[in-house]
């Protein structure tokens, strides 16, 4: 008698749980460190249980079998992520933050952004869900840092730069057609990227407040034009479908994106 037992959702699992193991050391390795108030503490605890949470919710409705090495360091990334985000929490009581320690962890974070994409396309493992990952935890980062800097730019850039996508999602709840898949540009990638820089510098306090405030317009300006395109282009396809619906003949059922005859 042979003994069948599946673990189909049970080692992805796993491996969301190493990554919430890691995030306790690197919160303890902060409070060793560099101090970590009450604040830093469940700010860093909620970011870990909240990545948990989502993440594994995520993986066991893709029906995902393992984490997969890709996600394993988008998750190793999230953890800094997370660090970087107690940081900025404790920093609200604390008049004097860690900044090279904050900015540190800022800069390993974005500079591992490129990984992740590289290990899925060379182990074959590139999904969907490993994508909206990805992105997930630069958006964190591109928030949390835009709170950071929120007290020498202005609470402008919070608004503008670093909530700018979490509208974008809100505006979709609203808008159905916001949520249709956008086709990959590279421009975008590249715009998001600079976003991560101009706010790293103006965390580490090394440009003027107001040379980085005009930095930071400028950064804002392109920012905006790659929502819009992307916001066109959504808007130019929903027409067109909505159109092609229209004038389909009445005798004849109409086959929609993604449907087949």
């Amino acid at each position: 008698m042979t003994l069948d037992v599946r673990v189909s959702t049970a080692s992805p699992l796993c491996g969301v749980a190493a990554g919430v193991l890691l995030q306790t050391a690197v919160l303890g390795g902060l409070a060793a460190g560099v101090g970590l108030g009450p604040s830093g503490w469940l700010a860093g605890a909620a970011f870990a249980v909240s990545t948990w949470a989502v993440l594994s919710s995520a993986l066991i409705r893709s029906g995902a079998t393992s984490l997969g090495p890709a996600n394993a360091v988008t998750l190793a990334r999230c953890t800094l992520v997370g660090g970087v985000t107690a940081l900025v929490a404790d920093s609200l009581a604390n008049d004097h933050p860690p900044v090279v320690v904050l900015v540190t962890l800022a800069v390993v974070a974005w500079l591992m952004d490129g990984i992740d994409g590289q290990v899925a396309r060379r182990t074959g493992t590139t999904t969907k869900l490993g994508g909206r990952f990805d992105g997930e935890v630069d958006s964190i980062l591109a928030l949390v840092l835009s709170v950071y800097v929120a007290d020498s730019l202005g609470l402008w850039v919070v608004v503008a730069i670093g909530a700018y996508r979490y509208l974008f999602l809100m505006a979709g709840w609203g808008l159905p057609w916001l949520r249709a898949e956008l086709p990959r540009r590279q421009s975008r990638s590249a715009i998001a990227a600079v976003q991560g820089i101009v706010l790293i510098v103006a965390a580490a306090g090394v440009v003027p407040d107001s040379v980085m405030t005009t930095i930071a317009g400028v950064s804002l300006a392109v920012l905006t034009f790659s929502f819009g395109r992307d916001i066109l282009s959504l808007y130019r396809k929903h027409t067109t479908e909505t159109a092609v619906v229209r004038t389909a003949p009445a005798s004849e059922p109409f086959v929609g994106v993604g449907q087949s005859s």
